[in-house]
């Protein structure tokens, strides 16, 4: 049987048509943003796929980040779920794929090792990944320091890192050099990963993922450039020398001082003002990566329209409905917050255009 043959990937595709067809629709986003208060929202997302995720809540035991913390639940099973019906050659991406809520949490128990955080505080950032980690969380918050809790990792893929960006974390007294080299060490193997694919595996694992690592790495030498200001040598040293398109060139130029939001525009013609955005970086470069953010969400939509048997619509999937959750979280902060639309807009991904064409349209 072919690596990628029709065969092989009938399970998962058959999987994924499921997972697809149960993403919100445009109208319950609609009824989502209306939603006046988070009692209303909830009662709308438990008439959704997240509703047995939801279950049991009570509209006055309402907590926020225990809401969250159930959605989130969703993109977990999708993943493991998803793994499992995929063809063996392709498990291995997943699984790495996969992994970088693991490393999210990871720099999360650092950050709260540092700032003395109670396990109760971590828990509430943390994504649900249940026995799916390699993590002692909690046992490593109880270490104490970062030393400590890192040798409890020694028997992990990210140990070897670790200790290698120790001394300059114990010389600075700052995470941010050992959160990037593990970030560095994250996405060279998830690069490396796709290169052992199959010939075909490996172009249409690319056609979902090379835009991911191009928006990762471009947003890195962004904010290192523009917000934290690091040298040439720095923003070389921390970002990375490959991509589908974003050349090592691009990245080069930005460290080097040419104007950022030209190169931005060049490789994402759509993008518009950008430039504008980068000078208010504080706000600017966050509506920048959801603005990027979106791109790579047409990119996985655009892969349902092809071929359907390859890996492609496998990763489309999960980073759709990883980026759908990122919008409910969105919309569960903003109902808390009895945040105005006008002001949280902006932020979501998912029928965002659709927003602001609505709101044009009743101004005008």
């Amino acid at each position: 049987m072919a690596p990628n043959s029709p065969t092989s990937y009938a399970n998962a595709h058959a999987r994924v048509r499921i997972l697809y067809s149960q993403l919100l629709s445009s109208q319950t986003m609609a009824h989502l943003r209306e939603a006046t208060d988070l009692v209303m929202l909830v009662n709308v997302l438990k008439e959704t796929v997240y509703g047995s995720y939801l279950a049991g809540m009570e509209d006055k035991d309402l907590d926020p980040k225990q809401i969250v913390s159930q959605l989130r639940g969703r993109v977990v099973n999708a993943y493991l779920n998803t793994i499992h019906a995929a063809p063996l050659q392709t498990r291995p991406l997943l699984e790495l794929l996969f992994r970088h809520f693991e490393l999210d949490n990871l720099k999360a128990i650092l950050r709260g090792i540092v700032t003395g955080s109670s396990w109760e505080e971590v828990q509430n950032v943390l994504f649900p990944l249940g026995e799916s980690t390699v993590l002692p969380g909690e046992t490593m918050l109880e270490a104490g320091n970062v030393s400590a809790a890192s040798e409890q990792l020694s028997q992990t893929p990210y140990y070897p890192i670790l200790s290698h960006a120790l001394q300059r974390f114990t010389s600075e007294q700052s995470l941010f050099p050992l959160e990037v080299a593990l970030d560095l060490d994250y996405w060279r193997k998830l690069w490396e990963a796709i290169n052992k694919l199959p010939v075909e595996d490996r172009a249409s694992a690319l056609q979902i993922i090379g835009p991911l690592v191009d928006m990762t790495n471009l947003m890195w030498a962004v904010r290192y450039r523009v917000y934290h200001h690091l040298s040439e040598e720095e923003i070389i040293n921390y970002t990375l020398p490959f991509g589908l398109h974003l050349r090592d060139e691009n990245v080069r130029a930005i460290a080097a001082g040419s104007d950022a939001g030209d190169i931005v525009q060049e490789l994402y013609p759509g993008l518009e003002n950008v430039s504008n955005l980068l000078q208010q970086p504080e706000k600017g470069l966050s509506i920048l990566e959801i603005r990027l953010q979106r791109t790579v969400a047409e990119r996985c939509k655009a892969a349902f329209t092809s071929y359907p048997f390859q890996i492609s619509l496998e990763l489309a999937i999960l980073l759709l409905i990883e980026l759908e959750i990122q919008d409910l979280t969105v919309l569960v902060e903003a109902k808390t917050s009895n945040t105005a639309p006008e002001e949280y807009e902006a932020y979501l991904i998912n029928a965002a255009e659709e927003t602001v064409q609505a709101r044009a349209m009743s101004q005008g």
